[in-house]
C-alpha cells in the first residue's frame, strides 16, 4: 500500500488514497510510456513545429536546386499546416509520404518524395535529448518482470523510421514499440493501447499508461487502464486531466507499481 504522504502527493484529486491506489496498481504487467515530453525531447523545438516549415522548405529548395518561387514554398507551408494535428486536431494518422506529396504537388518535380522528406528533416537539425531517468526506469521495470512498451504519436509528416532513429538509445529497453503510424491512430484514440494489450495478452487493468499530456490520459481512460501523468516541472500546480496519479520523475512509476504488489 502507498505510504500516506506518497498517496496524497501523487494521486489525483479524483481518486482516493490507500486501498484504491493499491487496487489499480496491483495487477500491472505492462508499463506503457509516451516518448516526447515523457522520456525524451527535441532540444529547442516548439510543440507545433509549424514555425519551422518555411525555412525547411527553403532549405529543400536550395539543397536540391529546385528553383522554387516564393508562392510555391508558401503553398507547401500552407498544406503542411493543414495536416498539422496541433493546428487541426485529428486522430487518424496520415503517412508522411501522403502529406508531403500533397504539399509539393505544385512544384512540378520528378524527385522522389522520400528525398524531399529527407532534406526537409535534415534542415531541422533535430537534437534528441534522452532524459536521465528514462533508461533507468525501463531497466528497473524489466528487471522486476514488468513488460515495457512505447506508445507515441509521431511528429506530423515525420516517417516512423526517422522517429525511431531519434530514440534509438531507448529501443533496446522496450519489449514493444507502437506509434501512431504503426497503429494508424493518434492519441487520444486508444487503438495503440488495444494493440499493446493484444500483443501481451493482458486485460486493460493489467496495463498502465504514463505520459505528459491530456491526450495520454484520455487514451488510457478510454481504454480502461490506469493512467500516470508525468509533470516534470516540479513546483507548479499539477494539471488535472483525470489521471490516477501525478509524478515528477519517471522512476516514481516503479514505486507506484511496487506499492500495488
Amino acid at each position: 500500500m502507498f505510504p500516506s504522504s506518497l498517496a496524497e502527493s501523487h494521486c489525483s484529486s479524483s481518486v482516493q488514497a490507500g486501498c484504491f491506489c493499491k487496487d489499480i496498481c496491483a495487477n500491472v504487467k505492462v508499463a506503457v510510456f509516451d516518448l516526447g515530453g515523457t522520456l525524451m525531447e527535441y532540444k529547442g523545438m516548439h510543440l507545433s513545429w509549424d514555425g519551422y516549415y518555411k525555412g525547411a522548405f527553403e532549405y529543400v529548395d536550395n539543397f536540391l536546386s529546385l528553383g522554387l518561387s516564393a508562392a510555391q514554398i508558401e503553398n507547401a507551408v500552407k498544406t503542411l499546416k493543414e495536416y498539422n494535428p496541433r493546428i487541426k486536431p485529428r486522430e487518424k494518422e496520415i503517412p508522411a509520404e501522403k502529406i508531403f506529396s500533397d504539399a509539393v504537388a505544385g512544384w512540378k518535380t520528378n524527385l522522389p518524395v522520400e528525398k524531399i522528406i529527407s532534406a526537409f528533416f535534415d534542415s531541422l537539425s533535430l537534437t534528441p535529448v534522452i532524459y536521465e531517468d528514462a533508461v533507468p526506469v525501463l531497466q528497473k521495470l524489466r528487471d522486476s518482470g514488468i513488460k515495457t512498451a512505447a506508445f507515441t504519436d509521431v511528429a506530423s509528416a515525420m516517417p516512423d523510421s526517422l522517429h525511431k532513429s531519434y530514440v534509438a538509445p531507448l529501443m533496446p529497453f522496450f519489449d514493444l514499440y507502437v506509434s501512431s503510424v504503426s497503429c494508424g491512430y493518434r492519441k487520444p484514440n486508444p487503438k495503440g493501447l488495444r494493440d499493446i494489450a493484444e500483443f501481451f495478452n493482458v486485460r486493460p487493468e493489467e496495463l498502465v499508461m504514463i505520459g505528459d499530456t491530456k491526450r495520454d490520459i484520455l487514451a488510457a481512460k478510454s481504454f480502461g487502464c490506469a493512467s500516470v501523468l508525468i509533470q516534470r516541472e516540479n513546483g507548479f500546480e499539477p494539471s488535472d486531466f483525470g489521471q490516477d496519479y501525478t509524478i515528477h520523475n519517471a522512476l516514481e512509476v516503479c514505486n507506484l507499481i511496487a506499492s500495488g504488489e
